[in-house]
């Protein structure tokens, strides 16, 4: 059995550009950080996928009990206007796991300097961390993340945001890939009232292994998105 999970944590420059709600509710980003940092710490999972860390938040999660490998994008986030309260703005995705892993392969979309994919090995499955493109720039990232999942020995798991729902992901991988659904119970992506985009962003993507539950964590605005747990039988 594997247990994982995926979280966009809400890059604080992008949650200020955006006037997300979650900036108002924590006004003090160290704040915030820590209680991230202690919401991942709490999470069980053996692997954790997150996306949008600041410099800030990564050296937050060092100090966690857990091998950390991150990938830094090449586009450093800039902020449209008002004090920047990051000592590092840069931008990473990183992978948390309770046991040895090694990266495999960490790039930035050709489309998008600000999204990218990070691969690493843990024990006899590829984990692909990944953060998709908003619109067309997505079809080429899908194709590059499947070709590279269908391509590892093993099983190999594709998790992250991907910015669309999840039966456009599944028809852009592929029969190959199978995934839970895990029910509009919890949305991983909470949006206001009237809003038309989709609510259910963060997918877990299995190939080789079997999913066998999915669980949306309400994190009460702590990002404006929500952590994603998957249990997978291997």
């Amino acid at each position: 059995m594997l247990t994982v999970a995926t979280w966009n944590v809400l890059h604080r420059i992008h949650g200020e550009n955006w006037d997300e709600a979650v900036v108002r509710q924590w006004p003090d980003e160290r704040e915030r950080i820590a209680a991230i940092t202690r919401t991942i710490a709490g999470l069980d999972a053996q692997v954790i996928a997150l996306q949008e860390v600041s410099g800030d938040q990564l050296e937050s999660l060092r100090s966690l009990p857990r091998q950390l490998l991150a990938f830094r994008y090449p586009r450093l986030p800039a902020l449209r206007r008002g004090p920047a309260q990051l000592q590092d703005p840069a931008e990473y995705l990183v992978v948390l796991t309770d046991g040895p892993a090694v990266e495999v392969a960490a790039a930035a979309f050709a489309s998008d300097p600000g999204k990218g994919l990070l691969a690493v090995r843990f024990g006899a499955t590829t984990i692909v961390d990944t953060h998709v493109s908003f619109g067309d720039h997505s079809r080429s990232q899908l194709r590059q993340l499947a070709e590279l999942a269908a391509a590892a020995p093993g099983a190999a798991v594709v998790l992250g945001d991907f910015n669309m729902a999840l039966a456009a992901v599944a028809a852009a991988f592929g029969p190959g890939f199978t995934v839970h659904d895990p029910g509009p119970a919890v949305p991983s992506r909470p949006r206001h009232a009237g809003a038309t985009k989709s609510t259910t962003i963060d997918h877990v993507f299995v190939r080789g292994a079997a999913p066998l539950a999915t669980t949306v964590l309400d994190v009460q605005g702590l990002s404006d998105h929500n952590p994603v747990l998957a249990r997978i039988r291997m």
